[in-house]
């Protein structure tokens, strides 16, 4: 569950925050057109798209361009030029209970009256050229080199590995027997993802920078989208299920950490004692409890029910961890929990106090590993509980090792990393690990010995050649 790892195809995003305006004025000081890709795609984006967008269109209805608009859905066009008492994507975000956005809170007063002084003004599109063309399951991501990985995950029978690319997530088989599927969603930029601990549902969290952030939840078996919540205007980290896949908790740029019913997409809870971006989550034993670790150094356990901040795991002295935590996973078997971030050092935690804080203490701090070089950047426990593998990255290169868990003496390095490493994954039976990064290579590793077994590009190129893959028979 990495940090800011590269700078992916998400600058139309990032241009867009900057130059987000609600009005424009002429240099006669009078109001000057509204611009659809200024300020009404960002309203758009942040609370329609999620249901009305390629890869879902409730109602018919797609809001990511204009033309879509001006088509309209099953009830006809959402805008009519000119005519804002006319158009039905007015008439839904109206009133004392608008009818849309669906589950979410109302539009602003601000942000109603421009979509209708855009429309008033003939709805233009000024979108522009370069960024016309939409990313959709009918207009699948291209790739001129393997996209960075950001996050990978083996299914839980340890068949199937699905690795995040731009827009989307595929589904590897580690057998090389078929294609892999394309769960292609709105978000440009994947930061975590994983699967329910029966396989049925793939989690996946991030968003468009500066833009919004987005939770989606598939259906595994038939690829259909059955959630994408828009959440935050910026994106979301460090999704994590609990144990029977009722619940899904995660992280975000706007400090806060969220659980959600996967049933429903309902939010269960939502805590605020975050001083940074969140960027890792986990459950307790019990999954009555949300352990969650932010960049602002500390490590939060919160009550499942009702987002009640408990406790800091960690010490609260300054300066006795060194840097932003990124990742944070339970001991399948016990209330304790790993954390890796910044300053390079796994550390083993209580999840619970046993004696009252003092200042100074890290009382809940079992034991710690050798560091690493460079940022840790991921973690994974294996399903026996007994190691765990960990990433890590100096901007210019990177490192994966597998640790003991009772013993952190025995460690086992990763040979043939060339590029930093952002995601790390135990494969169920404890044998294999997959790792990913910067290259955007998938290297599968042999947990025992260390030795790489097979590689394949995160995602297939234009230009085969160029990459180099290969795969165990």
């Amino acid at each position: 569950m990495p940090v800011c790892r590269s700078i992916l195809p998400s600058f139309a995003g990032l241009l867009t925050a900057l130059f987000f305006t609600t009005t424009s004025f002429g240099q006669d000081g009078g109001e000057s057109k509204i611009s659809y890709y200024r300020s009404v795609r960002p309203i758009l984006q942040r609370n329609c798209s999620g249901c009305h967008f390629g890869g879902k269109k409730e109602g018919g209805l797609v809001v990511t361009s204009v033309a879509d608009l001006l088509h309209g859905g099953d009830s006809g066009a959402a805008i009519l030029a000119g005519k804002v008492d006319d158009s039905p994507l007015i008439q839904n975000v109206i009133g004392d209970d608008p009818e849309m956005p669906l589950n979410a809170d109302p539009l602003k007063p601000e942000q109603v009256e421009l979509l209708k002084k855009w429309i008033s003004q003939g709805a233009v599109d000024d979108t522009p050229a370069s960024v016309e063309q939409v990313v959709s399951p009918d207009n699948p991501p291209v790739y001129t080199s393997p996209p960075v990985v950001t996050s990978l995950d083996y299914s839980p029978d340890g068949r199937m590995l699905a690795v995040t690319g731009y827009h989307e997530v595929q589904i590897h088989t580690l057998d090389g027997s078929a294609a892999p599927r394309r769960f292609i969603g709105r978000a440009q930029r994947i930061e975590s993802l994983a699967f329910s601990p029966n396989g049925q549902i793939l989690a996946v969290a991030g968003g468009t920078p500066s833009l919004f952030g987005e939770l989606q939840l598939w259906n595994v078996a038939d690829g259909k989208l059955l959630h994408a919540l828009t959440i935050s205007n910026d994106s979301l980290f460090g999704v994590s299920f609990n144990d029977d896949g009722t619940l899904v908790a995660f992280g975000s740029a706007d400090n806060r950490v969220r659980v959600v019913k996967v049933e429903s997409g309902e939010q269960q809870m939502r805590m605020d004692a975050h001083a940074d971006w969140v960027q890792g989550t986990t459950f307790s034993l019990k999954n009555d409890h949300v352990i969650s670790v932010s960049r602002d150094r500390s490590m939060k356990l919160s009550i499942v029910s009702n987002g009640q901040f408990v406790d800091n795991i960690t010490s609260i002295t300054p300066g006795a961890l060194k840097g932003g935590l990124v990742d944070v996973q339970r001991l399948p078997a016990a209330e304790e929990v790993l954390a890796v971030g910044a300053d390079g050092e796994p550390r083993l935690y209580k999840i619970f106090r046993e004696r009252a804080r003092q200042i100074g203490d890290d009382f809940n701090l079992i034991r710690s590993w050798p560091k690493v070089e460079g940022r840790l950047t991921d973690l994974d426990i294996s399903r026996s509980g007994t190691r765990f593998v960990i990433g890590s990255s100096t901007a210019v290169s990177g490192a994966a090792r597998i640790c003991q868990v009772a013993d952190p003496a025995k460690i086992v390095d990763l040979p043939g990393l060339p590029s930093p490493v952002f995601a790390v994954s135990f494969r169920p039976d404890d044998a294999q690990v997959a790792v990913g990064g910067f290259d955007g290579i998938v290297r599968l590793y042999n947990a025992e010995s260390g030795q790489l077994e097979s590689s394949f590009p995160a995602a297939a190129v234009t230009a085969p050649a160029a990459v180099t893959a290969s795969r165990a028979p």
